[in-house]
C-alpha cells in the first residue's frame, strides 16, 4: 500500500478535526482541483477523491473501465481534488446540490453536517443486497459506525482497530545504546539523547497535530499519564473544537460527567513536559506552521529522529527514501503502553474515512455496485496496486512489492480489511502491530463507541470555541507558551464563548446515549 493511502486517523494526526492526508503526509496537497477523467456521462459514476491524480493513472483507469464496463455496463469518473481544498470542496459541491456519486467523507470532514442536511444516503438497509460488500464489512465495525442506528457510508478500514503511536530512528536508538524501546521513559531518554549527540530534531510535529498531543482518545500522544492508562473516553463536537473527558463507569452509574480536558488526570503535567520539550528543543518550533509533507520530508532525509504513525501498516514506507539519505537507517514502530500487547486499549472501532452516497447522485444503486464490485479481490488489486507484473507483483501470499510509482487512495473507495496487503519492506515492529490491530479483542470497547454528539443545539457556541481553541489552545497543545498563563487565557476564552452551554449540551446528549444502550 503506498504512502498516499494514508488515511490514519487517519488521520489521525489529522483527526481531532484535522485531515488525515494532511497529518499522515499524504502526497497530492496542491492547491487547485484536478479531474483523472472526462465528464461523466449517464452510463458513468463520478466519484470525489482526495489528492493528487495517481501516476500513471490513465491506463489503469482505462483498464479498470474495461472490466466494470463488461461486468456492470458502467464506468466510473474520478475527480481528484487537492487535500489543501478537498474539505471545503468537498462541502461546497454537496451543498451546491450537484449529482456525483460518491465521496470520501469522514467525522474530521464534514460528515456530521452532511448527515444533518441529510445530504448523504443511509446504507445500513443496502448493504445486505450486495454479498461481496457484505462479507468484507465486519457486523462489529458495521455496528460500531452507526450514528442514531443509521449507517450513514461504507467503513473504509484495513485493521479492526486504530491506534497512533511513534516511528523512530531504530538505527539511532542502538548507537545511543537504548536498544528496543518500550515505554515513555526510554523514548524520551532517546529523544534527549538524540537532542545532546546526534543534533537532530527529535520529535517532529506538524500544523495538524496538536489536537492529538494531550487530550486525546485512548491516548494523548505525549501524555505519559494516557500511555499508562489507555482507557479514556474524550469527545469533541466537532473536529478541532473543546475536549471532554466522560466517565469511564458511565454505563453503571447512567452519569456520563463530561470534565474539560484540563480537569482530567494527567493533563496538566503532560501540558508541561510539553512545554519543557518545547523549550529543550525536544520539539520543533515551527510546528505550528509546518505541514505534514514538510516534516515527512525531514523525517527521510535523515532530519527528524521521531515521527507520528498509525497502526495501518503504512509507515515503513518512509524506510527506503530515508536510506537513500542515511544507507544504514534502520526504523522501529514504538507504542509505549503499559502492558505492551496485552494493555486493550479503549477503542471506539469507528472508521475515519467513510464513502458516502450523494442523496443527490445519479444513481445510488450503482454506487453501491461499485463498493460490491471493489470488493473481489482480482478488481481491489487492480483499483488500489494497478497492473500486476507492471505496477507491482506479489510477494508471499500477504505482500507485495510496488515496481511502480502508482499509489490510489484506497482508503477514500476501496479499503477492505480482508484484502489489503502489506508492502514487501514492512519492518518487523510494523508488522507485529499491524497484526496485533487486526484483532478485535486485542481492545476493550469505549463505552462511549457509537456515540457522535449533535452540534446542532451548540452551533454558534461550538463555532466560538472552535476559535478559541485554534488561538490558545494549538500554542498551548505544543509547550509553545506558559502553561499557566497560556491555560488561564484559554479558560477566559471559551468561558467567554459558551463552554457552559456545550458541557451541559454534551452531558444531556452522552447521558441520552448510556440510557440507551
Amino acid at each position: 500500500m503506498p504512502a498516499t493511502q494514508l488515511s490514519r486517523r487517519g488521520f489521525l494526526a489529522a483527526t481531532g478535526g484535522l485531515s488525515i492526508g494532511a497529518v499522515l503526509g499524504l502526497s497530492g496537497c496542491g492547491d487547485s482541483s484536478t479531474s483523472g477523467s472526462s465528464s461523466s456521462g449517464g452510463d458513468t459514476l463520478s466519484l470525489l477523491l482526495p489528492g493528487d491524480v495517481p501516476k500513471g493513472w490513465d491506463p489503469i483507469l482505462a483498464e479498470v473501465n474495461k472490466k466494470l464496463k463488461n461486468d456492470l455496463g458502467f464506468t466510473i469518473a474520478p475527480q481528484f481534488i487537492a487535500w489543501s481544498n478537498y474539505q471545503q470542496q468537498a462541502l461546497l459541491k454537496f451543498t451546491a446540490g450537484e449529482n456525483f456519486d460518491t465521496a470520501l467523507q469522514a467525522r474530521w470532514l464534514n460528515m456530521v453536517q452532511l448527515v444533518g442536511s441529510k445530504s448523504v444516503v443511509a446504507v445500513d438497509e443496502l448493504i445486505g443486497k450486495y454479498p461481496n460488500l457484505s462479507k468484507n464489512l465486519d457486523s462489529q465495525l458495521i455496528e460500531q459506525n452507526k450514528w442514531s442506528g443509521k449507517l450513514y457510508g461504507i467503513p473504509q478500514v484495513n485493521s479492526a482497530a486504530r491506534l497512533h503511536h511513534f516511528t523512530i530512528r531504530q538505527d539511532l536508538a542502538d548507537k545511543l545504546g537504548l536498544g528496543t524501546i518500550t515505554t515513555f521513559d526510554q523514548l524520551e531518554k532517546y529523544w534527549y539523547d538524540v537532542k545532546q549527540k546526534e543534533k537532530l530534531t527529535p520529535i517532529g510535529i506538524n500544523s495538524n497535530m496538536p489536537d492529538l498531543l494531550i487530550a486525546f482518545a485512548p491516548v494523548g500522544w505525549l501524555n505519559r499519564h494516557d500511555w499508562e492508562n489507555p482507557h479514556v473516553s474524550v469527545q469533541f463536537f466537532s473536529g478541532g473544537s473543546f475536549p471532554f473527558y466522560l466517565s469511564q463507569d458511565g454505563k453503571t452509574t447512567g452519569s456520563s460527567n463530561p470534565i474539560p480536558f484540563w480537569e482530567a488526570p494527567g493533563v496538566i503535567d503532560a501540558l508541561r513536559t510539553v512545554r519543557k520539550y518545547y523549550q529543550d528543543g525536544i520539539i520543533n518550533k515551527d510546528a505550528l506552521n509546518v505541514d505534514s509533507n514538510a516534516i515527512k520530508t525531514q523525517f527521510e532525509s535523515g532530519r527528524i529522529a521521531t515521527r507520528w504513525a498509525m497502526t495501518d501498516g503504512l509507515s515503513s514506507q518512509s524506510l527506503a527514501p530515508l536510506r537513500k539519505a542515511v544507507p544504514a537507517a534502520q526504523l522501529a514502530n514504538v507504542v509505549p503502553l503499559r502492558g505492551g500487547k496485552n494493555a486493550k486499549p479503549n477503542q471506539t472501532f469507528q472508521a475515519d474515512n467513510f464513502v458516502v452516497l450523494n442523496a443527490k447522485g445519479r444513481s445510488n444503486e450503482r454506487a453501491m455496485q461499485l463498493e460490491d464490485w471493489v470488493s473481489i479481490k482480482e478488481n481491489h488489486d487492480l483499483l488500489s496496486y494497478g497492473v500486476e507484473g507492471k505496477d507491482w507483483k506479489p510477494v508471499g501470499t500477504d505482500r507485495i512489492e510496488q515496481l511502480s510509482g502508482y499509489s490510489f487512495p484506497g482508503y477514500a473507495l476501496c479499503w477492505r480489511q480482508q484484502l489489503e496487503k502489506k508492502i514487501k519492506d514492512i519492518t518487523p515492529t510494523e508488522n507485529e502491530w499491524f497484526d496485533w490491530a487486526q484483532d478485535y479483542n486485542n481492545f476493550t470497547v469505549d463505552p462511549y463507541s457509537s456515540f457522535v454528539p449533535d452540534v446542532t443545539p451548540v452551533k454558534r457556541e461550538d463555532s466560538q470555541i472552535t476559535a478559541a481553541m485554534t488561538q490558545y489552545g494549538n500554542p498551548l497543545w505544543i509547550g509553545a507558551v506558559d502553561v499557566d498563563k497560556g491555560l488561564d487565557q484559554l479558560k477566559k476564552a471559551v468561558d467567554k464563548a459558551g463552554l457552559s452551554k456545550l458541557q451541559a449540551e454534551m452531558a444531556k446528549q452522552a447521558d441520552a446515549y448510556l440510557k440507551g444502550q
